[in-house]
């Protein structure tokens, strides 16, 4: 695959409880991406929903057949999306989720595996953890999702790498938190190195979204972008503000970083199962 991607970022303010009122707008900006010229267009975690949802998930919560869904997923045909929102399964269990929805049809979907319940977090307390990450083929090349606090293990890049991924998809909801003295906040420095790494270790684009506005006093920072394999910044989004952002994807730039930076060509899964089996058994030492 040669041909560059427009990748749209609708980095919103959605209206905590309010659905119908958040699907509209995905649709809207899908319309106004459409007409920017996008391929993909990707909105942040719980767009659908609001990030706050807590004693609101019975309310908000939607089957992969709500109407709610199915229109955003029809509305795929003429540009490929990605939105999130609180997924109730068969089971009736609730899980945070973000769908890739291409030419009318859902193409993946995935549920977030690590749920943060901590500090100012309580998603373990209302919602379901995800069980796993796949990849997918989509217009973005071998892609792969994660969500939020995914990012911040690890593993779930790595797994994602060396599942064949050559684009890591990542919608937010992360708040702002601890300015700094340039008027930057803590977390969002955090995100940006973080992402920098793995793109470059991993020889891979991530396109990140977060969300922006408040919800019960917290701020969300957007800074939404894309990072290139080589480690750079190709595009970012203002923090704080509401807004449609493009950026482009070159896959040129995948063959480029990974021969001048063979990093998943040299790595060694067998040993890192092996390696895994011993800490499972307890038998890490000796």
């Amino acid at each position: 695959m040669t041909q560059r991607i427009q990748v749209a970022l609708g980095q919103v303010r959605p209206v905590l409880g309010d659905v119908g009122k958040n699907v509209d707008k995905h649709l809207e900006w899908m319309e106004e991406a459409r007409r920017r010229g996008a391929d993909v267009v990707v909105f942040p975690e719980l767009g659908l929903t609001g990030y706050q949802v807590m004693d609101l998930t019975l309310e908000v919560a939607r089957p992969l057949s709500h109407p709610d869904i199915t229109r955003l997923v029809r509305e795929s045909r003429g540009i490929d999306v990605v939105f999130s929102f609180v997924e109730e399964s068969e089971a009736h269990l609730f899980h945070i989720a973000s769908v890739y929805a291409s030419g009318g049809d859902i193409r993946a979907v995935h549920r977030k595996v690590y749920l943060p319940t901590y500090g100012m977090f309580d998603e373990g307390r209302y919602l379901a953890a995800g069980s796993g990450f796949h990849t997918f083929q989509s217009r973005l090349g071998q892609t792969g999702m994660l969500i939020c606090e995914d990012a911040w293990h690890v593993s779930s890049p790595y797994l994602l790498a060396l599942g064949g991924a050559t684009c890591l998809v990542l919608p937010s909801a992360s708040p702002a938190r601890n300015v700094m003295e340039q008027g930057d906040f803590g977390s969002q420095a955090f995100w940006r190195q973080l992402l920098q790494v793995y793109a470059q270790l991993f020889g891979v684009y991530i396109v990140f979204v977060n969300r922006v506005g408040f919800e019960d006093g917290v701020s969300f920072f957007g800074g939404s972008g894309v990072v290139s394999p080589l480690g750079e910044w190709v595009y970012e989004a203002p923090s704080i503000e509401e807004g449609l952002y493009t950026a482009e994807i070159d896959p040129g730039v995948i063959r480029r970083a990974r021969y001048g930076t063979p990093m998943l060509r040299d790595e060694r899964a067998d040993l890192v199962w092996r390696a895994l089996g011993r800490l499972v058994d307890g038998g890490w030492r000796g």
